[in-house]
């Protein structure tokens, strides 16, 4: 591989880089759009069984909140009845809809950079196929005029081709596995956002009754 790296010469780089930096951000966001992380489900269920009577107590609306993204969202509605009984609903939605977006926020971090290096990888290549171009030009234009191109100097020659076609093939090999993962996660935080609206839709109606 690293041969591979070494005749592809210094356009890869930036390649290489993107690389290691899709891979990290594919690991991280696996790991932080686990169900269990952002929408476990059976948690508004869990949620309005410890208040039908009245709002828990703050310890319990901290384990709330500590619990998932969408504990988040729902520990918002509880504090905020804590903090005035009497707010209207639409205050009450509104405090849960702030809630949603910051934690819709949390939910699409990093994807702009994942879907940004799918984009630019293949420009990449397509970069360091034009410096294997003007590599190969050169070492035609180096060996002597127009009559005695054919017989110019085929290390350089060589080196040229490589550098076009492995920078070209790795920059394809960087953006199509990011597209497919990015696609992935945004149809997997779509989803998530979903059931959140749902769930605080159904949790609002429940807190009404509380403020009442």
């Amino acid at each position: 591989m690293f041969s591979i790296i070494q005749a592809a010469g210094w356009p890869i780089w930036p390649l290489v880089a993107c690389s290691v930096l899709a891979l990290a951000l594919v690991i991280e966001r696996f790991s932080s759009l686990k169900t269990r992380k952002v929408a476990p489900s059976k948690l508004v269920e869990e949620a309005i069984t410890v208040s039908r009577a009245a709002i828990p107590s703050p310890d319990v609306v901290t384990q709330l909140e500590q619990n998932s993204l969408l504990g988040e969202v729902l520990a918002s509605g509880f504090r905020a009845l804590n903090t005035n009984p009497k707010m209207s609903e639409d205050d009450l939605r509104s405090t849960l809809e702030g809630a949603g977006r910051q934690a819709a926020h949390k939910l699409e971090r990093y994807l702009a950079a994942l879907a940004t290096i799918a984009s630019a990888a293949p420009l990449l290549g397509l970069l360091g196929t034009v410096i294997g171009m003007i590599e190969i030009f050169g070492s035609q234009a180096g060996s002597g005029g127009v009559g005695s191109s054919a017989g110019g100097n085929p290390a350089q020659l060589a080196q040229g081709i490589s550098i076009a076609l492995y920078n070209t093939a790795f920059g394809l090999i960087v953006a199509i596995p990011s597209l497919i993962f990015w696609r992935y996660f945004r149809a997997r935080v779509d989803g998530y956002l979903l059931t959140m609206e749902l769930a605080s839709e159904r949790f609002v109606r429940h807190l009404n009754t509380l403020r009442k």
